[in-house]
């Protein structure tokens, strides 16, 4: 009986330690994978303010015409993706609407 009790216990302090065991690994993967992707994100684009009344002529034309009747530019981004390729990122508000809009330096839409 002894014997038994003793054998019982050791199985359960195995499966214990086992199921602590995987839980640190998952959490770990859990880790290295969130870092991974903020890094993908980081890697991916390069985001610098830009003041609306310093975006290139063709955008402000394009956010004067009639497209873009009743919009205002509330911030700009100059973005320069993996590619190198660059565009401007403008968030624009119409009452309470709002939107994102991308555009090329010559104020052509991009996305």
């Amino acid at each position: 009986m002894k014997k038994l009790i003793v054998s019982a216990f050791a199985l359960t302090l195995i499966s214990f330690t086992s199921v602590q065991a995987q839980t640190a690994e998952k959490d770990a993967a859990q880790q290295t994978e969130t870092t991974t992707s903020t890094t993908k994100k980081s890697a991916k684009e390069d985001k610098v303010a830009v003041k609306p009344e310093d975006l290139p002529e063709g955008i402000k034309k394009t956010i004067k015409s009639d497209d873009f009747a009743g919009w205002t530019v509330k911030k700009a981004f100059l973005v320069t993706d993996q590619k190198n390729t660059q565009y401007y990122e403008l968030q624009v508000a119409k009452g309470s609407e709002s939107a994102r809009v991308k555009l090329d330096k010559d104020g052509n839409n991009v996305g």
